[in-house]
């Protein structure tokens, strides 16, 4: 009796130290590295909702796991690529984040990359999309939810790629623009279309005449082809689809093409009626729980729907949620290890890790664009599903 009763002594000891309750858990602390500020504003703020509305998805609204709270530390590059660095390489190092995600930008992400390796800490790519950050770029530590150049260029060579079209691009002068047609003219070479050009502009272009001409002459000169089309990858601001397009490219036979964007940029897509593309993501295609609750709880709180970039966040949160899951302690060689490989439900549907190179492979949707009056883009209607089985997308690491 009296061992009992010294327990019941010690016990109370340290609870009248504790308040009564055992100490709270550590967070786990996770670092929102993208440019909250700059032409891509909007991608980073869609980009952020959708992260944080992942995570609340997953954790069924606690925004804890494994008994601990995930706190996000948000950190703006601004776009530059120096700047991405140092900030994910103080999230490592000061703040001690369990893993980070972002950036927006392709070229802060192929910045930020070493840095990752440098603190042997896991950055999850999200949304940047060139092929080098999990192609020759890339380290062990890198995982992507963002689509890649690839899994872009050949779902819409899939969709322009029949015989007898000619074709020419329109890309950026960066990384995600040179990236973006390196794949495309790769993946077209395996359908019954042709490449006939490549055009690319500075990234903050805004006056695409002399762009234009050159595309124009390069397809009025090919010869054989049963349709002109003009391929856009474009990320940001400048509308070059609508601008190509007010200069007549239809009195010379020439149609416009592009893959999908968001909602705003997705305006211009109402004077092309009929257009056809493959796009990442667009709000009313995927029929899945996950997509289901993202729509309803958008609507709810935001009055419009998610956007392109919604999409993307929400599973880099899915993702970030599964991962602590199978490695409660954060370790990230346990964490590698259990994300290799690893499945995991998003709203266009169930997205795998593949081990060689970390690329969460996914569907893509060929659409065809319809007009309605009502509504204020040009409405992507799905024509076929690509699959990941329907998508042989290359392993360009060095691993």
């Amino acid at each position: 009796m009296k061992r009992y009763l010294g327990i019941a002594a010690a016990t109370a000891v340290v609870l009248s130290f504790t308040g009564g309750a055992a100490p709270a858990a550590e967070p786990y602390k996770i670092a929102h590295v993208y440019g909250k500020t700059g032409p891509f504003e909007a991608y980073a703020k869609q980009s952020h909702t959708g992260l944080m509305m992942g995570i609340e998805y997953e954790t069924h609204g606690t925004m804890e796991v494994n008994g601990r709270k995930i706190e996000v530390i948000e950190k703006d590059t601004q776009l530059k690529p120096d700047l991405g660095k140092t900030l994910l390489a103080e999230a490592y190092g000061d703040d001690k984040v369990t893993l980070a995600v972002g950036p927006v930008a392709s070229n802060v992400a192929l910045a930020m990359l070493p840095v990752a390796q440098e603190y042997k800490k896991i950055l999850l790519v999200e949304p940047a999309v060139a092929d080098s950050v999990t192609g020759k770029d890339w380290n062990r530590y890198i995982f992507r939810t963002a689509r890649n150049s690839s899994q872009d260029a050949i779902s819409n060579a899939v969709a322009l790629g029949d015989a007898g079209n000619c074709v020419a691009t329109l890309a950026q002068d960066y990384a995600f623009g040179r990236d973006g047609v390196a794949a495309f003219k790769e993946a077209l070479a395996k359908t019954k279309a042709k490449l006939v050009f490549e055009e690319f502009a500075p990234l903050d272009t805004s006056d695409f005449t002399a762009h234009a001409q050159r595309l124009f002459d390069a397809l009025d000169k090919a010869p054989d082809c049963k349709r002109k089309i003009i391929w856009v990858v474009w990320a940001g601001k400048g509308n070059p689809l609508g601008k190509l397009n007010a200069l007549n490219p239809k009195a010379r036979h020439i149609e416009l093409a592009s893959g999908g964007n968001i909602l705003a940029a997705m305006a211009a897509y109402k004077e092309l009626p009929g257009m056809e593309g493959a796009t990442y993501y667009y709000y009313e295609i995927p029929k899945n729980p996950v997509n289901d609750w993202l729509v309803k709880e958008h609507m709810k709180r935001f009055n419009a729907p998610p956007d392109f970039f919604t999409a993307g966040g929400m599973a880099a949160g899915i993702a970030v949620v599964d991962a602590l899951k199978k490695v409660p302690s954060g370790d990230s060689e346990k964490l590698i290890a259990a994300m290799e490989g690893m499945k995991f439900m998003t709203p266009k549907g169930e997205m795998i890790f593949r081990k060689e190179d970390h690329q969460a492979l996914q569907s893509m949707y060929h659409f065809r664009i319809k007009v309605d009056p009502n509504v204020a883009w040009g409405i992507p209607v799905l024509v076929r599903e690509l699959k990941i089985s329907d998508m042989d997308i290359p392993i360009r690491n060095k691993r």
